[in-house]
């Protein structure tokens, strides 16, 4: 069986490392705020390419505290609009929603399956205040297109950075920045186990230059406190772990040898999978996180590919605007999200596979 992601596998390839560094944050009696986490801040803010980095419990908390944070700025106010992208996972929106900000939804591209840069300005209104970009699958969303428009409208450029650890945009000039997570004025980064940079629990982290910005962040994740027992801020409780810090800080090291791979194997399905049922994503700028294949017998795809021994999952079924928790928008018509919400299977695309179960995957794509 070719699982779609071996977690085990993954993480036996640096075991040795994750075991003596989580034996050492076992050791040290120290388990939250501690060394680990002010080590591994420093090194993924260096690695990102930003001033500062904070720790925070997951990535949907990374996304709410951005936000947050800028209302108590007062940057943002209660029913301001953050255009967004409409086939993005529910916690982008859940972020929007929970701080009583307006989704605007936008729709992809289908050749790239972000964002579609040309729709975003007849979205605009005098209420917009933020575009929140989604690096999903793995894929940069960024364009000049996207950075001219907030320019030329003042928005705040937000980044959901939690599929898109390491990846680049190749021809970014702007204050010589390059990868996704420095590209906007914030990001949000997720460290759930199975992301590119995975943790063995739950976390997340916010990127940015702002100094002011990284303080209130810092504070409302921290009880909304700066000094302790002294509160600015009705905050809540939302801090990495020192083991978790301890196992990224590990896997960090070796982020862009396992993207390479990811790549790698990326490139063999593109220039050797010849099926004309299926719609495979356009070469681009991306760390492969997902890699999506969209076609029209998607549920006959997926048993035939499960018959024979290969694991998928589909992202994501459903759309958000055809979701129970958000009723109020399941009469809208987004055909191009519905279209990939309807079509869309990820196939295996890991660093822990090996070519043997690389050319099974392509030999039964073209086979089917």
């Amino acid at each position: 069986m070719i699982d779609y992601l071996d977690l085990k596998r993954i993480t036996a390839m640096h075991a040795d490392e994750i075991h003596e560094a989580v034996s050492r944050v076992i050791d040290s009696g120290w388990y939250l705020k501690g060394e680990a986490t002010r080590q591994f801040e420093q090194h993924y803010a260096s690695y990102i390419g930003t001033r500062h980095c904070i720790g925070v419990a997951n990535g949907l908390d990374a996304l709410t505290l951005i936000l947050r944070a800028y209302m108590e700025l007062g940057v943002l106010h209660e029913g301001d609009e953050v255009i967004v992208p409409a086939n993005t996972y529910i916690a982008t929106i859940l972020s929007i929603t929970e701080n009583r900000l307006v989704p605007v939804l936008v729709e992809p591209s289908i050749e790239t399956l972000e964002i579609d840069d040309s729709l975003i300005e007849q979205a605009i209104t005098p209420r917009t205040r933020a575009i929140m970009l989604v690096h999903l699958y793995g894929r940069c969303a960024y364009t000049e297109r996207i950075a001219a428009l907030c320019r030329q409208h003042h928005l705040l450029l937000l980044e959901d950075n939690a599929q898109a650890h390491g990846c680049r945009f190749n021809h970014a000039e702007h204050l010589g920045k390059s990868l996704t997570g420095s590209l906007g004025d914030a990001a949000a980064h997720s460290f759930y186990p199975g992301k590119n940079l995975g943790a063995l629990g739950d976390a997340g982290a916010v990127t940015t230059d702002d100094d002011e910005l990284a303080a209130v962040i810092r504070s409302i994740a921290n009880y909304g406190s700066s000094r302790k027992y002294v509160f600015d801020y009705v905050g809540r409780n939302s801090r990495i772990d020192e083991v978790q810090a301890a196992v990224l800080d590990v896997k960090l090291k070796y982020l862009d040898a396992d993207n390479a791979r990811r790549q790698e194997i990326a490139n063999v399905y593109l220039s050797q999978v010849r099926n004309s049922r299926l719609l495979l994503p356009t070469p681009s700028e991306s760390v492969y996180h997902i890699f999506p294949v969209l076609s029209v017998q998607r549920d006959q795809l997926q048993a035939y590919l499960h018959e024979n021994g290969v694991g998928t999952v589909i992202h994501y079924p459903i759309p958000p605007h055809k979701q129970a928790c958000y009723s109020a928008w399941n009469s809208r018509s987004l055909p191009v999200t519905e279209r990939i919400h309807a079509q869309e299977l990820s196939i295996p695309c890991h660093q822990a596979m090996t070519d043997d179960e690389v050319e099974q995957v392509v030999s039964l794509l073209n086979n089917f």
